[in-house]
């Protein structure tokens, strides 16, 4: 059972405050499971994956000293320079508030082609009720059904497909379909 806070569950209002700070300093998108149980989906998760533009490593120090001044702490490192490196390697870091586990947020710089596309088409949906910037659902489709593939993901994808049933674009789906193969798998 999640405890509530101001009527909202704890993953909202720790993503709101996160992507609240992140928003100052670029742009980003929350993909993925989070955006599932956003969007009415009941399953359970504790963090929420993030993908944001790549920044020089003095832009990441102002972003890191944001979050750490505002109660987030980076379970890599308190060192915004040695954090940066992990990034620079592909490899996501966790965020959580100061003193609790959970929730995290996992967080990389966009990598390729395709994540600079989703951060291009982000969008904020209102059935999440959340100031918060997501991927185009048909990305998250696409992922979930030829990158990911697990039972959950299939899931995801499903109720993506009856929840956004106007925004769903069979052509748009199969089109990044074809980028995945090409540069994911």
């Amino acid at each position: 059972m999640m405890r509530m806070i101001d009527d909202r569950n704890i993953l909202d209002k720790f993503c709101e405050d996160f992507c609240n700070i992140i928003n100052k300093h670029c742009r980003y998108i929350v993909v993925s499971g989070f955006f599932a149980i956003a969007s009415g989906r009941t399953r359970g998760t504790e963090d929420i994956d993030m993908i944001m533009e790549k920044l020089s490593k003095d832009q990441f120090r102002e972003l890191f000293s944001d979050l750490t001044e505002h109660g987030f702490v980076c379970m890599q490192s308190n060192y915004s320079d040695e954090v940066y490196e992990y990034l620079q390697d592909n490899t996501s870091i966790r965020f959580t508030w100061k003193d609790k586990e959970l929730p995290e947020m996992e967080l990389k710089f966009a990598k390729d082609i395709l994540d600079e596309h989703q951060l291009q088409t982000r969008e904020k949906y209102k059935l999440t009720k959340l100031d918060v910037w997501f991927s185009n659902v048909n990305f998250n489709i696409a992922f979930k059904e030829e990158l990911l593939k697990s039972p959950k993901d299939l899931e995801d994808a499903r109720h993506f497909r009856i929840v956004y049933s106007e925004k769903v674009n069979e052509n748009e789906i199969q089109g990044i379909k074809k980028l995945i193969k090409r540069f994911r798998l």
